[in-house]
């Protein structure tokens, strides 16, 4: 099959959908959604966002060195565009969207209550890559709702996280499983 160039672009499918939370230089919860992230290293365990410098938690972050990763479910969809959408400058989005904003236990910054996981970073990197800096943080903890966890640990048919196309800018949501990676494995 020929294949048609369409030149350097951002377009690696599906971008995870995160909620970065961190608090501003006036102390006020604050929120945005990255589509550029994901885990970076397993041991130590890490994840990586990468944000604008025009962003108002670009300069928490840097200030703070720490911020949280919440992974919204499906019906938070409206709420999650709204994050990403709207400046922590221009007011409280969590008072907006009527969202719950709680300081996470391990370091300084907020997560969204109502999503169903929640990572808890201590910025260790951090890595100015042109339009967006890489920020690395190492994860000092994970939270997850009772109700999405099974007794391997989260459950991703049971978060039903929101994914990210790039290139249409649509959100969606994760399909059916397709099998088991040990089992595959193990008959390969």
């Amino acid at each position: 099959m020929s294949k048609r160039s369409l030149g350097a672009r951002a377009l690696l499918f599906p971008t995870p959908i995160l909620v970065v939370g961190t608090y501003d230089a006036k102390g006020q919860p604050n929120a945005m959604t990255a589509a550029w992230g994901g885990v970076c290293s397993s041991d130590p365990p890490c994840i990586a966002v990468s944000l604008k410098t025009t962003t108002h938690s670009y300069h928490s972050i840097k200030r703070l060195a720490c911020f949280t990763v919440s992974i919204p479910s499906e019906q938070y969809l409206v709420e999650t565009h709204y994050v990403g959408l709207t400046s922590g400058r221009d007011g409280d989005k969590f008072a907006s969207l009527g969202l719950t904003p709680l300081r996470a236990s391990h370091v300084n910054a907020p997560y969204v209550d109502e999503f169903p996981i929640v990572f808890e970073c201590k910025l260790v990197h951090s890595l100015d890559l042109g339009s967006h800096t890489q920020f690395i943080g190492k994860v000092l903890d994970v939270k997850a709702n009772d109700e999405v966890v099974n007794c391997h640990g989260p459950d991703m048919a049971r978060i039903r996280p929101l994914i990210f196309d790039p290139g249409l800018r649509r959100y969606f949501s994760i399909g059916n499983p397709l099998g088991d990676a040990d089992v595959l494995r193990s008959t390969s």
